[in-house]
């Protein structure tokens, strides 16, 4: 995670191939810990979910963190939580990376004043299993610190904040939920690529809307369209059983077939 390195003006800066898949208003972030200045206190804004991280945009122009950016290997214990009352909301832990302008580790809430959580949060562990399956353990054990880009930035062409109508791996996401995209004029991009691996395993949002796969990759992508959320337990995705290849015989078929 680094602070104040996602943001350009009143917009949000991505890198060359990455690509926001879902944004959402009116999001209140928390944190708890043993924390810097600029990291106590709620704040309001947007915020990201794109195929490589989590992204905040802070709506105050004054306040000392304008942006708030995570990869998802730096996220854990990540839940959803449905209280009685009061709005839902996301929390979990997350890991500075280094040279990102913190350190230690920090509890994190995001509450979704107009509602939305739920389905955010499980888009976001979603992206993030289908992006961890692109990154080795070495990587995993050792993600790269992090580093300015040094290559300019332009605003964004539109491919970079509108994901494909086809989903990613059979997934689509819920867009109905979130129909409000970024203002066009308020994503910049950077000239430099992501420094690790995203939702598609490349660098290049046009690879995620059409590109030729290997048989590694085919079978991955198989493997992803069959893994999808239990409503009752949203935490976590399984992979159901092969469907049958006929239906079942009905229970007054198969009473009668004994007797």
């Amino acid at each position: 995670m680094a602070l104040n390195s996602a943001h350009a003006g009143k917009g949000v800066l991505i890198y060359a191939g990455e690509c926001i898949i879902l944004f959402c208003d009116h999001v209140a972030m928390e944190f708890g810990g043993n924390l810097p200045p600029e990291m106590k206190g709620t704040k309001t804004g947007r915020l990201y979910l794109t195929t490589h991280r989590i992204i905040f945009n802070n709506k105050d122009g004054k306040d000392r963190l304008q942006s708030f950016a995570s990869p998802f290997f730096s996220l854990k214990g990540v839940e959803l939580e449905q209280p009685v009352f009061g709005a839902n909301y996301i929390k979990g832990t997350v890991q500075p990376q280094p040279h990102g302008g913190w350190t230690g580790e920090a509890k994190f809430k995001l509450t979704f004043k107009h509602g939305g959580a739920i389905e955010f949060g499980q888009a976001m562990l979603k992206v993030a299993s289908l992006a961890t399956r692109n990154m080795d353990s070495s990587f995993r054990d050792a993600p790269p610190p992090y580093t300015p880009p040094s290559a300019p930035w332009a605003q964004a062409p539109p491919p970079a904040y509108a994901p494909p109508t086809g989903g990613y791996a059979g997934w689509v996401p819920p867009t109905a939920t979130f129909p409000d995209r970024p203002p066009a004029d308020g994503v910049f991009m950077y000239e430099a690529p992501p420094p690790y691996p995203g939702l598609s395993g490349h660098n290049g949002y046009n690879g995620a809307i059409g590109f030729t796969t290997s048989a590694a990759d085919a079978k991955a992508q198989e493997a992803a369209q069959s893994a999808y959320y239990d409503p009752n337990n949203p935490q976590y995705a399984y992979v159901p059983p092969p469907a049958y290849s006929e239906s079942p015989p009905s229970y007054d078929a198969a009473t009668k077939k004994s007797q």
